[in-house]
Parts: structure tokens; C-alpha cells; sequence
């Protein structure tokens, strides 16, 4: 039975239903010893706690997409085949246009709304560089399709999901591509590619998208061969000018860092409540030395190249939660490197998918402008809050600290 399914989730309501039922008809009806009548109670009392929290953490786990099933949930899942050492750019010395293409099978993905707005794909790929096997999803804009586009290349958008999390939840909890759909039928949106491969690679570790010899090689499965099976499956524009990474919380993190590590690779990043130093995520393998945590920081990374990479970055959070990250980035940005904060009041709510949903819109229709060539040279100067409390607003305008201050 499907941990995210519905038969589970029906199960658990039932149970629980079950377990508030039987004490009502049962309690003064036990005969025999007293320990036994009184054990029988306590066995009543502790089934119905006990169902009670099982069907809470399935509405927990289905509105935030936090463990895709059993495996991810009992930590027996494991995605690397081998993880060799690749070297700093993370090719292992590998030609990647010497690789021949890859060939995939997709099939219709399943699980809340993987059918909406056209319907997601999934497959599973083996990465031929990173030595990850994991699935990787895949929605196509509605202009994919149709005969006037038939000889068109789609710009794409990799999506990553937060730790714990799975890959589906930016389809199923944040509704992206039912969000996008008709600002891109409107032509408010450019059509991309929506790709979101698996980001939760080993048992209970957060991989921080860090390639660790020995450990996995996170950075390349998503930079490298993820990349390569969707330009050599789809009609997807080629990198870096086509491509964009997005991601929330622990996805928000390698959004930024993959986009600042490998401007060869990507245009432009949207962090939804970020962080830079990999300790954000304690139980992260980029969080494990010094060494490590410098290597995937993006802000260390952007000052220390001397030549400002030509990204645009998208950065939103609150007051102790991703706000002082990105304007971190931002003071230290050049030219031709962009940056756009977006500070989140605390009355938009706390960490939680419902503070990241409504923003999809907005960060998309500046990913639309970056990617389509109007960019303007320096960081975006945060504009003032409107005082709208209400999610769309919030998540459209960017506050300064003074209001967020006076707002909690």
C-alpha cells in the first residue's frame, strides 16, 4: 500500500474511526480479572492515540510532501551506485558531448495531482557520470504540443524539492505546473520544461547537491545527467541560457549554489527561504567539514570568483529564515551577476508549503523576463511592503526589515 496513496489515507481515517467507536460499546462490557479489564482498557486508550497520530502524520506528510514512500520514510532507500571522485567540475575528466544519448521510457506519474494540467511524466534514470539511479519527473507546457511549436526548443526549469521532501511535491503540494498553465497559455509565463528529479539520494542524509567522494555525487546527477537525458528526450534549449534551477528550503540552498557554481550550466536560480552555509541543514553531507561547507556556499563561492558570473538570482525569505542569506548575496553581487530579494513578513505564516505556493507565480514571471534577455545590469533594490496581508500580495511585493520588524 502506498504511503502517499489514497487506500492509506482511507485506512488510517478508518482506523482511527474504529478506535474511538470500540471504547464506547465496549468499556463496561470487559469481564473477567481485573488486570485483564484493565489492560483491555488501556489497550483501547493506547490504539486510539496510537491511530490518532498515524493519521496525523499522513496529512502532514501529503500536504508537504515530505517522504515519497516507505523506503524514504523507514530510511532503507538508497540511490547511489557508486560515487566516485569526478574532480572539481564534477565530469571526472568525461567529455559529456562524447556520451551517447540517453534513451528513456516515460510513463504517467501517480500520486496527488500527477494527472492535472496535462499530466506529469516519470522515469528512471541511471546516471552515467554521477552513478545515481532515481526518478526523475517531468511536465511539458501546453505549446510542446502544438504543430506551430513542433520545431521549437523549450527553455527548462529544474525543480528541487527541501529535505525531507519528495520530488513530487512541487506538483502535488506547491501545484506549479496547475499554477502555470494559464499564465503560459496567456503568455505571461514562458512555456518551460518542468523537471524534477530526486534530490533525496541516501537514507536520512540531506546530500546539501554536493558531489563527496566515496559518499555521492549530488551535484553532477543533477547538474550533468539530469541535463543531459532532458535535452537528449525533449526539444529543450541547451545550456547555460535555457536553463534554470528553483527550489525551497534545503532545494532553495542548491538552486543558488548550482546556479553560482556553474554558470556554464545554468542562467538563473529561484531560492524560495534559503540559506548559504550547508550547516542550515545540520544532517547534510556539505555541513560535514569546513571544507565542504565553503565548497557549496554560494555566498563564499561568489566572492571569491574573479570574474562575477552571469546569473540572476530570485531570492525571498523572512527575518531569520532565508532574508539574511539573500541579502548577503545581494550586497556582495557585480555585475553581470543579478540579484532580486523578497522579504517575507511573519504574518504569511512560518516554513510550510502554503508560504512558498503563492509565490510560484511571481518568481516565475521574473524567471521569464531574465530568461527572455530583459535583465538589468546590478541587484534589484528591495521595494516597499504594500501592508496586503494577503498571500498573493506578500509574496508578489518585498518588504523592508522595518516592516516585517513591526509586523510580528
Amino acid at each position: 500500500m502506498s504511503l502517499t496513496g489514497t487506500p492509506f489515507l482511507i485506512t488510517s481515517i478508518t482506523l482511527l474511526t474504529v478506535a474511538l467507536i470500540l471504547p464506547l460499546f465496549l468499556w463496561s462490557r470487559i469481564r473477567g480479572p481485573v488486570a485483564l479489564r484493565h489492560g483491555a482498557r488501556v489497550f483501547m486508550l493506547l490504539f486510539a492515540q496510537a491511530t490518532a497520530v498515524v493519521l496525523v502524520f499522513v496529512l502532514v506528510n501529503n500536504a508537504n510532501s515530505l517522504y515519497d514512500n516507505w523506503a524514504d520514510l523507514l530510511g532503507t532507500g538508497n540511490h547511489v551506485q557508486q560515487a566516485a571522485d569526478l574532480g572539481k567540475d564534477g565530469t571526472g575528466g568525461i567529455r559529456i558531448t562524447s556520451l551517447p544519448k540517453v534513451r528513456q521510457t516515460f510513463g504517467q506519474a501517480d500520486g496527488p495531482d500527477m494527472h492535472a494540467a496535462g499530466g506529469v511524466r516519470v522515469t528512471q534514470l541511471k546516471g552515467r557520470v554521477s552513478g545515481v539511479d532515481a526518478e526523475v519527473y517531468v511536465w511539458l507546457p501546453p505549446q510542446y504540443q502544438e504543430p506551430a511549436y513542433r520545431h521549437r526548443k523549450f527553455p527548462v526549469v529544474e525543480l528541487l524539492s527541501g529535505y525531507p521532501g519528495s520530488a513530487k511535491a512541487w506538483f502535488g503540494s506547491l501545484k506549479v505546473h496547475e499554477q502555470l498553465l494559464p499564465l503560459m497559455r496567456d503568455g505571461q509565463v514562458a512555456p518551460f520544461i518542468l523537471v524534477a528529479p530526486r534530490t533525496n539520494l541516501i537514507a536520512r542524509v540531506d546530500t546539501g547537491c554536493a558531489n563527496v567522494p566515496g559518499a555521492v555525487n549530488a551535484d553532477t546527477w543533477l547538474s550533468i545527467d539530469v541535463p543531459k537525458m532532458v535535452t537528449d528526450n525533449f526539444r529543450a534549449e541547451s545550456a547555460p541560457n535555457g536553463w534554470a534551477a528553483a527550489g525551497y528550503s534545503a532545494g532553495a540552498h542548491c538552486a543558488t549554489k548550482l546556479a553560482v557554481a556553474h554558470p556554464d550550466r545554468y542562467r538563473a536560480a529561484i531560492s524560495l527561504s534559503g540559506y548559504n552555509d550547508p550547516i542550515g541543514e545540520r544532517v547534510s553531507l556539505a555541513a560535514q567539514s569546513i571544507a565542504l561547507r565553503r565548497q557549496n556556499n554560494p555566498y563564499v563561492l561568489l566572492k571569491s570568483c574573479r570574474t562575477a558570473p552571469r546569473v540572476a538570482l530570485y531570492l525571498s525569505g523572512q527575518l531569520g529564515d532565508g532574508y539574511q542569506a539573500a541579502a548577503a548575496l545581494q550586497r556582495i553581487a557585480r555585475p553581470p551577476t543579478t540579484v532580486h530579494t523578497v522579504l517575507i513578513p511573519r504574518s504569511a505564516g512560518g516554513h510550510t508549503m502554503a508560504l512558498w505556493r503563492p509565490q510560484i507565480r511571481p518568481a516565475f514571471t521574473w524567471l521569464t523576463r531574465q530568461m527572455s534577455g530583459r535583465r538589468t545590469l546590478g541587484s534589484t533594490p528591495p521595494r516597499p511592503w504594500t501592508g496586503d496581508s494577503r498571500h498573493a500580495a506578500l509574496a508578489s511585493e518585498t518588504a523592508s526589515p522595518a516592516d516585517a520588524v513591526r509586523r510580528r
